[in-house]
C-alpha cells in the first residue's frame, strides 16, 4: 500500500527527507565543534535510522539500557554507551558480558558502590567495559556531585575497571527559556568533574554531555562527544520550546478526524498511540503540524480531542498530521514507523527495541 490516503490510523510517520536532513545537520555541527556524535538511540530504537546516523558520521550509539544495547548489536552497531547508573545483577552481568565478545561497551555508573557491584558481577574471567562516571549537572536525577567524581572514578579503577571519563544529561533543559542557563551550568558541571579527576591523577578521556534543546548553546569546548537524542524527528515539546521547527518535525501521527461531538475534532490518535507525556508549560497533549493554532486538549486511550481555534473544522474522515509532545515514548508504543516521501510510503521500518526495557 503504498497511498498515504488509504493508510489504516493511527500509524506514526516518518518523513524520510525531513529525517535524514535533521541527521545530516547534527553530524555537520558535531564536526565544526570538532567532537564526537554519539546520538542518544532510545529515541527512535530503530536500527534503520541507527545506519543513517551512523553513515552520516555517528561515532556510535547511546542507549539507555543492556536490552536496547543487546538489540543495537545484533543490528551491527558495535560501539555502544549506555548511558545509565547501571546496577548489575546476575542476569544484566551475564548479558554485559556476552555483550563485550560482540561490542565496544561503556556503561555508566555513580557511586563507589556500583562500581565494585558491577566488577564481582562480571568476575576476573569476563571482559572489562569502559565506565564513564555520571555527574549531576543541575536536573538532580542521577549523578553524582561534580567535584566527588573523581572519588567514584578512583573507586572504580580500584575495582579493575576502565574508567574513562565523565557524562551527564542536562535535562532541566527541557524548560521555556531554560537553554542557555542549563547549557552553562552543564560545562561548569563538566569542568569541575574533570578537574576532580586531574586532583587524583586520573585522566578523563571522554568528557560527555548534550541534549537536544541545548544544542544551540551546548559549551562544546569542555566535551569530547555529544549525545542528542529528539533531533532526530522533533516533537511538540521542542516546537514549543523553540528548539525546533515545524518544517523539521519528522515523526507524526497519521489520525482519523472520527467525531465532532461538542464542536471540536475529535481523532482516533489517543495515548495508546501518542503517547501521555505532557509537561506543566505544554499548550496541549500535542500539535497538529499542518494547523499550527490547533491543540490537543484531552487525551485518553484512544481519543484526541481538538480545538481548532479559528477556521472550519476539518470535515469527517479527514486525515491530519499529529506532533506527539514526547517523540520517544510515542516510538515505543507501536511496532514499525510508516516511512513517506511525497505523500507515498516508500517503506516501513521496526522498531526493533521497543520495550527493551530491562
Amino acid at each position: 500500500m503504498n497511498d498515504l490516503t488509504e493508510l489504516p490510523t493511527p500509524a506514526l510517520l516518518v518523513d524520510v527527507d525531513v529525517l535524514q536532513r535533521n541527521i545530516d545537520e547534527m553530524a555537520s555541527y558535531a564536526e565544526r565543534a570538532g567532537v564526537a556524535l554519539r546520538p542518544h538511540a532510545k529515541t527512535h530504537k530503530t536500527p534503520a535510522i541507527a545506519d543513517l546516523q551512523r553513515a552520516a558520521g555517528a561515532q556510535g550509539l547511546t542507549v539507555a539500557t543492556v536490552a536496547e544495547a543487546e538489540v543495537f548489536a545484533a543490528a551491527g552497531h558495535t560501539d555502544l554507551f549506555v548511558a545509565y547508573p547501571l546496577w548489575l545483577d546476575h542476569d544484566r552481568a551475564r548479558r554485559v558480558s556476552a555483550l563485550l565478545e560482540r561490542a565496544d561497551l561503556t556503561l555508566g555508573l555513580d557511586s563507589p558502590e556500583a562500581a565494585r557491584r558491577m566488577a564481582a558481577q562480571l568476575g576476573s574471567d569476563a571482559g572489562r567495559p569502559r565506565v564513564l562516571v555520571e555527574v549531576d549537572s543541575g536536573h538532580h536525577r542521577s549523578g553524582v556531585d561534580p567535584d566527588a567524581a573523581g572519588e567514584v572514578a578512583e573507586a572504580a579503577g580500584h575495582a579493575g575497571l576502565d574508567v574513562a571519563g565523565v557524562f551527564t544529561f542536562p535535562g532541566h533543559s527541557y524548560s521555556p527559556g531554560a537553554q542557555d542557563d542549563v547549557a552553562a551550568q552543564e560545562a561548569d558541571a563538566l569542568t569541575r568533574a574533570v578537574a576532580s579527576f586531574e586532583r587524583r591523577g586520573l585522566e578523563a578521556r571522554v568528557v560527555s554531555g548534550g541534549s537536544t534543546p541545548t544544542m544551540a548553546t551546548s559549551r562544546t569546548e569542555v566535551m569530547t562527544e555529544l549525545r542528542p537524542g529528539v533531533y532526530v524527528f522533533g516533537d511538540a515539546q521542542q516546537w514549543e520550546l523553540g528548539t525546533t521547527t515545524p518544517d523539521r518535525i519528522a515523526l507524526t501521527c497519521w489520525a482519523t478526524v472520527v467525531s465532532h461531538a461538542g464542536g471540536r475534532v475529535v481523532l482516533d490518535s489517543g495515548s495508546k498511540v501518542l503517547g501521555a507525556d505532557r509537561p506543566a508549560w505544554a499548550s496541549g497533549h500535542g500539535r497538529l503540524l499542518d494547523h499550527p493554532a490547533a491543540r490537543v486538549v484531552l487525551l485518553s486511550e484512544h481519543h484526541a480531542v481538538a480545538e481548532w481555534d479559528g477556521g472550519v473544522p476539518p470535515p469527517l474522515g479527514t486525515r491530519v498530521r499529529v506532533v506527539p509532545n514526547h517523540a520517544c515514548n510515542a516510538v515505543n508504543l507501536v511496532d514499525e514507523l510508516v516511512v513517506v516521501r511525497d505523500g507515498a510510503v516508500v517503506d516501513r521500518w521496526t522498531v526493533a527495541a521497543r520495550g527493551a526495557n530491562t
